[in-house]
This record gives structure tokens, C-alpha cells and sequence, in this order.
């Protein structure tokens, strides 16, 4: 594919003159006269290098290349300074310049000049393709999921993150919105700069507002030393503001100014510092009802809300729970030293229809917890906490009961015909009973046909014997002497 350059200066001549000697070398040529005329050819062609003139009426050099690295990141440019402009060029390179070169324009440097910058997009594109290539594989750093919705997730991440766009990451507690943030920084042209996280919820407003700005000495009581804060501590590179609903009406203005102008000033202090940090913020509020409710600036929302991510709760993407799970007994086996290797099918099969309120950390939490009590290579149901297996409102063994009712099986469930409902001497005692009264009875006519033989009891439910335990227990039906004996067989 043949590499496009465009050449940008109010100098016709110099135009021409750099046009004719990069023609030579086979490039597609652009011209433009200005740095207003350069934006329309950008957002029309895929332009590989831009060699611009640094100072232009309408445009300067330098705001054009600030659009440039904010819009096309991959593409490259080069500043044309005035000879022996040391400091024009010192800007230039900390602007984001890929190279500068001095007028008069030499031909040779400006032949090897071009030639690098399409060797260095040329090997930044490959990287990027490999990077995406692995995504697309193993998903990003820490974040698992072959889902619909984590696709389209995916999608999001690589289209915003080489920008500076602002991005609020919205979705519930526990989906993960720090580790999408993580993979928005670590694929940015930031990734080697800084990158600073703080809990606006967490934090009253004069201890945020110091973590945020900073402090001179004897701003309040107990400033001793100045503090630099995170706009400065990130400078460069990317703050992530988790929790931003939750920051309070007077820090709210301050950060608005931020955003509006790219400076701050420390707590105490009467100097504006400039700050150059893209923001990443992160809610699980409904922040349009708070704009509504007076609890958050519209003017703010706004500002963070150019590129919204949502990160979908577990329960929209459980196909991913497998691939999650897999993951999880894998770090923790090793944290804890633990033999676990595997599951059950019977186990997977209740992750995979859990509730989840808490995403993708209680789902953590829980097969830590289960690899911890684990007995055994592969987990089992019963490695579960009893305060998991609770989170089930129906009877344990879903998928081994009748799914018309509910009712486990061994009862049947009411015929519920147009006309009436058939009430034989079987069903007559669970017409208008709740299910855990129906629960209740299953267990005991189980034990009952059994000769109270519980470990035949729990076969026959397809429950584990700890299961059956913990419900007589919880019924009042367990007699400590007996499990005991059982156990013992």
C-alpha cells in the first residue's frame, strides 16, 4: 500500500517544494494551506506521516498536532521549525512530535526524516495487530469473557483507548470496572506514564480534595509538608476516579475546572499548575437520576459522559462462568497451595445459574472459599459455603427437579388444568404449601422410605450428605449421636 503524507504550510513554496522531493520516493502527496484545510483532508484520508509548519494563521503547528495525537494516534507527525529554533523544537517534541525538521528544508534529511516515520508507524501498526490478535484470543490483562457483550466490551476498549477521550465506565458493583479501566491505560499511548486510582466515596471532601490537588505546608492542621496530588503525581499519564457519584457538590466544581481547563491549584496554595492527565470515572450510580436530583452537576456529567462504557452484570454473559472459573481455581490453587484441578459438572452447572448480585467478585470470593475447604482435586457442591448454597431460593438440585414447579422430584407437581386441579392422596398435603415446606417434606418421606438411612437419602435427593446435614439441622431434625454414626460408615 502506498504511504500517505500530507504537507501542511501557509508557504506555498515550501509546499511545493517538499511535494516534488517526496514524490520521487512514490509516496500519495497531500497539500494543505493551513492547519483548518489539514483537518478536513485528516477526517477524509487515512494519512500515514503529516509534516506541518509550526506556526500558520488560522492553526498553529502545534494545535494541530495536539488534534492529530487526541484523534489519529497512529499517525505520525513532524514539526517544521525556524533554524536554530531550539525551543520551538523542545515544544514540539513535548507536544508529541514523532521528529522536526529546520527550514530551509534539506532534501536528504528530509528524505530519511519521512522514511522513519513510516518505519516507526509501520512497526507501531504491527504491534497493535499482535496486541489485538492476542485480545481477540485471551481477551485482555485479567479480563476473561467470549460473551456477545464481551465482544462488544472489547470493541469499545480498542476504539477509546489510543484517543484521550474522557471515558466514563459505568455498571454494578464487582463487574470489574478498574480492570477495564487498567486495559483502557495499558493500551493507550500513556501506558508507559503514570496511571493513579482513587475511591471518591471513600474519602470525606478535605482528604479527597488533598488527595486530588495536593497542599502547601500549613494548609490546614496538621499540613506540615507539601503534598503533591494525584493531577500531579499522574501528570502525563491516566487518573481514575472510581466512585464519582459519590463526590461531593463543592469537589465537584473544583474537578469541573479540571476538565475545562487543565489546571489546578493545591489546596493552600494560590498558583495554577497545569496538568496534562487523561480521566477515566467510574460509577455504579444512576447519575442521571442524581443530575435530577440536584446530587450531581449537569455541566460535569456532561464533561465525563464523551465516551460511556457500560460493563455488563455476570448474569447477562454466564456463558463466560465457565472460562471465569477455570481462571479463578487456577490463582487460587497456587495462592493457597490447594491440589484443586477441577469441577464438577454438577458443581458448574449451579455457578452457571446463580444469581450473582455481586458479579464477578462474588464469584471469586465464593470459588476461593471453596478451593480453601476443598477435600479433594476436583470441587464439589458441597466445598461451597453454606451461605452460598442459601443464595438458592429454589430447592438445590435445579436441573434434577421438576421444572414445571419446582418440586423436587419424588413429589408431583399439581396437574393445573383450565377446570380444575386433580388433588390425589399424594399431592394433597402440598396444596398451598411453600416450597420449603414442600422441601421440608420431600426429606422426610425420603428418609422415612429409606429406614432414615441419610447417606441413601441424599443419593436418592441428589443432594450432598453435608447438604442434607445442614437442612436437618437448620428443621431441627439432627440428632448429633447419629451423624456421627454415619460418618463413621
Amino acid at each position: 500500500m502506498i504511504a500517505k503524507i500530507l504537507v501542511v504550510d501557509d508557504d506555498q513554496a515550501s509546499v511545493e517544494a517538499a511535494i516534488e522531493v517526496l514524490e520521487r520516493e512514490g509516496y500519495d502527496l497531500f497539500a494543505a494551506s493551513g492547519g483548518r484545510e489539514a483537518l478536513e483532508i485528516l477526517a477524509a484520508e487515512d494519512i500515514d506521516v503529516v509534516i506541518t509548519d509550526e506556526k500558520m494563521p488560522d492553526l498553529s503547528g502545534i494545535d494541530l498536532l495536539k488534534h492529530i495525537k487526541d484523534n489519529y494516534p497512529y499517525t505520525q507527525v513532524i514539526i517544521l521549525t525556524g533554524y536554530g529554533s531550539i525551543d520551538s523544537a523542545v515544544e514540539a517534541t513535548k507536544a508529541g512530535a514523532d521528529g522536526y525538521l529546520e527550514k530551509p528544508i534539506q532534501i536528504n534529511i528530509l528524505r530519511q526524516t519521512a522514511k522513519n516515520a513510516l518505519e516507526k508507524r509501520s512497526l507501531f501498526l504491527q504491534n497493535v495487530n499482535l496486541r489485538e490478535q492476542l485480545d481477540d484470543k485471551f481477551g485482555f490483562a485479567n479480563i476473561i469473557g467470549t460473551s456477545k457483550p464481551m465482544r462488544e466490551l472489547f470493541r469499545m476498549i480498542r476504539l477509546v483507548a489510543p484517543t484521550n477521550a474522557t471515558v466514563l465506565i459505568r455498571g454494578e458493583s464487582g463487574v470489574g470496572k478498574e480492570l477495564i479501566a487498567n486495559a483502557i491505560h495499558n493500551h493507550s499511548r500513556r501506558q508507559d506514564k503514570p496511571y493513579r486510582t482513587i475511591n471518591c466515596g471513600a474519602l470525606y471532601r478535605e482528604l479527597l480534595e488533598s488527595e486530588l490537588f495536593g497542599h502547601e505546608r500549613g494548609a490546614f492542621t496538621g499540613a506540615t509538608t507539601r503534598k503533591l496530588g494525584l493531577f500531579e503525581q499522574a501528570n502525563g499519564g491516566t487518573l481514575l476516579l472510581d466512585e464519582v457519584g459519590e463526590m461531593g457538590p463543592e469537589t465537584q466544581v473544583k474537578f469541573l475546572r479540571v476538565l475545562e481547563g487543565q489546571e489546578f491549584t493545591r489546596l493552600g496554595g494560590d498558583k495554577p499548575i497545569k496538568t496534562d492527565v487523561r480521566i477515566i470515572a467510574a460509577t455504579n450510580l444512576d447519575l442521571e437520576e442524581a443530575v435530577k436530583n440536584g446530587k450531581f452537576r449537569n455541566d460535569l456529567y456532561h464533561r465525563i459522559n464523551r465516551f460511556p462504557i457500560r460493563v455488563p452484570p455476570l448474569r447477562e454473559r454466564r456463558e463466560d462462568i465457565p472460562l471465569l472459573v477455570s481462571a479463578f481455581i487456577k490463582e487460587f490453587s497456587k495462592e493457597h497451595d490447594r491440589p484443586v484441578s477441577g469441577i464438577t459438572p454438577q458443581a458448574m452447572d449451579y455457578l452457571k445459574n446463580a444469581a450473582w448480585d455481586g458479579n464477578i467478585r462474588e464469584l471469586r470470593n465464593a470459588i476461593e472459599t471453596a478451593i480453601i475447604l476443598a477435600g479433594a482435586e476436583t470441587l464439589e457442591l458441597d466445598d461451597f459455603s453454606a451461605e452460598f448454597q442459601a443464595t438458592f431460593t429454589d430447592f438445590e438440585e435445579a436441573s434434577d427437579t421438576d421444572t414445571q414447579m419446582g418440586i423436587p422430584l419424588g413429589l408431583d407437581a399439581p396437574d393445573h388444568s383450565e377446570d380444575s386441579i386433580n388433588v390425589d392422596d399424594e399431592t394433597v398435603g402440598t396444596v398451598g404449601m411453600t416450597m420449603e415446606d414442600i422441601e421440608k417434606e420431600a426429606i422426610r418421606k425420603t428418609l422415612a422410605e429409606t429406614g432414615n438411612n441419610k447417606k441413601r437419602a441424599a443419593e436418592i435427593l441428589k443432594i450432598g450428605l453435608r447438604t442434607l446435614y445442614r437442612k436437618l439441622e437448620s428443621y431441627g431434625w439432627l440428632n448429633k449421636n447419629d451423624q456421627e454414626a454415619d460418618l463413621r460408615d
